[in-house]
């Protein structure tokens, strides 16, 4: 039998790949003696590369990224189900290093450092059955997930870990990380403050609130939860609580414990396990009876939507998608503050973010970091506004450009600019529809065929609560108010739309989850003419109906028609 040394190797295809685009100095034979090595050392070849520093991890990762036209998908972004963990051989998890990270049907999709691992998708999908779909990941962060879950600490090279350069520290290390899984169990058992915040903050992370609301009262101190955008009540601890609470929430934050005459505002980090990492944005406002806190739950997993769970229908999904691919132009997105707009967003830039071209954003403030996009901070106390960031992205080489909100004029006229010199830009607005988007970018001062020049695709949009699957049922609305929202007469003989209920699944409240309403408007050649002409608002929103574009109120109603969501729930949202 030959021996194994001596055998003849094929390079591995990244490996070789890396080489010929001239991304790495070694060539194919000396790739071969690195893949040796690896072998010999048990370890993946591509963890092994990066030890040896033949080649940076983020270096690989973007050519990964570029070369399988695969996002990553950022770890951190995601709330692994230890369910699914118990179905995959950990030896084979710590082998292959991959992680399940959530199965849809029959098909698992799979975190992977190493797309071009054939052979470990092959055996995961014979050892369970399933068929596998590989999602790129971070090797350093899914290193660490494996050696968590595994418990495989000494099993697998530190390799990203002992590459760090001295005096780069690792961005979780810049923040004190709050661990909710261990803690202190002397300093929880001992103090009842320490236990009731762990607990406080575990809850709503579990629950999926957005909000968490401390309100203290003359003999009261309540808790709130903003939950599916709606406050309820959470409970009513003691009122000895409070002065404790704060004073941890603040400790936890890196604030002045003594300040209480003047609001403060800062951030938390915790840990959820197996390996979640959640910051808190945190605000404090002294009133009358004490000081009133708000956290506002910053989970990366909200910048990391899938399209799929958006809630377009095909057609709309189709006219967004041809926009965000176009290699340049303005796309509007406007909406109410808490409408999804930047969730919207944030899917859009995941799905170009591939590490083919330089995505740029300015966000007031930047709540969740994103690997692979430059996120810039406003900042208007040192006259870093919207206007500056654009001026400054131009001279950055960009592809793609979002600014968090057109603010003014300035802001505008940089970013119509930037959309007809060859750049791709998202904005937001606050406007009740997508026709007055386009109007409001008049009165701001923009000429009308710039407007008519420069913009794509207007957004509009609103969220409602869909109605828990476990409890929802009919409910008799009459005709005559059916017909009134919206619907034709000939559809209502044997239809009753679905109304809430309530059960232990979604709290009593009926419903459970939301979803986006759209009103998805391309700016056609006819709107261009209108725009020039210098047509108003509601000759926008003939022409776009004539066109077939759904209002956000046309959209509810077909979301009813299919016991998505009540009627009730649509005409709140879409009252305008």
């Amino acid at each position: 039998m030959a021996d194994a040394a001596v055998t003849p190797i094929r390079s591995h295809p990244v490996l070789r790949g890396l080489s010929q685009d001239g991304l790495c100095a070694l060539d194919e034979n000396q790739w071969m003696a690195v893949e040796q090595e690896a072998r010999l050392a048990h370890v993946p070849v591509l963890f092994h590369a990066i030890k040896k520093d033949l080649i940076t991890a983020a270096r690989l990762m973007a050519y990964l990224s570029r070369r399988y036209r695969m996002p990553m998908l950022d770890l951190d972004a995601v709330q692994l189900d230890t369910v699914l963990m118990d179905r995959i051989d950990k030896k084979m998890m710590r082998s292959y290093l991959v992680l399940p990270l959530s199965k849809r049907g029959e098909t698992l999709y799979l975190a992977m450092a190493d797309p071009t691992d054939f052979k470990a998708v092959e055996d995961i999908k014979f050892n369970t059955g399933w068929q596998v779909v590989p999602i790129l990941v971070e090797a350093d962060k899914l290193m660490r997930a494996v050696q968590l879950i595994t418990d495989a600490g000494t099993g697998i090279d530190d390799v990203f870990l002992e590459k760090a350069p001295d005096g780069e520290a690792d961005a979780e290390d810049e923040q004190k990380t709050f661990d909710l899984s261990v803690g202190d169990k002397t300093e929880a058992e001992d103090a009842p403050v320490v236990r009731f915040v762990q607990q406080l903050l575990l809850d709503a992370i579990h629950k999926g609130v957005s909000d968490i609301h401390l309100e203290p009262y003359e003999k009261d101190f309540r808790v709130r939860y903003r939950l599916d955008g709606v406050l309820s009540n959470a409970a009513n601890p003691s009122k000895d609580l409070q002065d404790g609470v704060t004073s941890r929430l603040k400790i936890m934050c890196g604030l002045d414990v003594s300040e209480r005459r003047l609001p403060q505002d800062g951030r938390l980090r915790v840990r959820v396990p197996p390996a979640r990492v959640i910051d808190f944005r945190v605000s404090f406002l002294p009133t009358s009876f004490g000081e009133t806190i708000v956290l506002r739950l910053l989970d990366p997993a909200s910048s990391r939507v899938p399209i799929e769970q958006l809630g377009f229908f095909p057609e709309q999904r189709k006219a967004f998608e041809e926009a965000i691919h176009r290699p340049y132009g303005m796309i509007l997105v406007t909406g109410p503050t808490g409408s999804g707009k930047t969730t919207t967003l944030y899917t859009a830039l995941n799905m170009l973010n591939t590490g083919d071209c330089n995505i740029s954003t300015a966000e007031d403030p930047v709540e969740i970091p994103v690997y692979g996009i430059n996120q810039v901070n406003i900042n208007e106390r040192i006259g870093l506004n919207f206007a500056a960031a654009l001026r400054s992205f131009l001279r950055q080489d960009p592809d793609i450009i979002m600014v968090g909100e057109v603010r003014d004029l300035e802001t505008a006229e940089t970013a119509i600019k930037a959309a007809q010199t060859g750049h791709l830009v998202l904005a937001t607005l606050h406007t009740n529809d997508a026709p007055q988007s386009l109007t409001r970018l008049e009165n701001m001062g923009i000429p009308t065929y710039n407007i008519a020049g420069g913009v794509h695709l207007v957004l509009a949009q609103r969220l409602a609560r869909k109605l828990c699957a476990h409890c929802k049922e009919p409910v008799k609305i009459p005709d005559q108010a059916l017909v009134e929202a919206g619907f034709a007469v000939e559809a209502l003989p044997g239809w009753h739309p679905m109304g809430p209920v309530g059960c232990d699944e979604c709290n009593k409240t009926g419903y459970k989850g939301r979803i986006g309403l759209y009103q998805v408007m391309p700016v056609s050649e006819a709107m261009r003419e209108l725009i020039m002409q210098g047509g108003t608002a509601i000759d926008l929103a003939r022409q776009a109906a004539r066109e077939g574009v759904l209002t956000m109120r046309q959209t509810g109603l077909r979301r009813v028609k299919e016991g998505v969501t009540s009627l009730d729930e649509v005409l709140r949202v879409t009252n305008l």
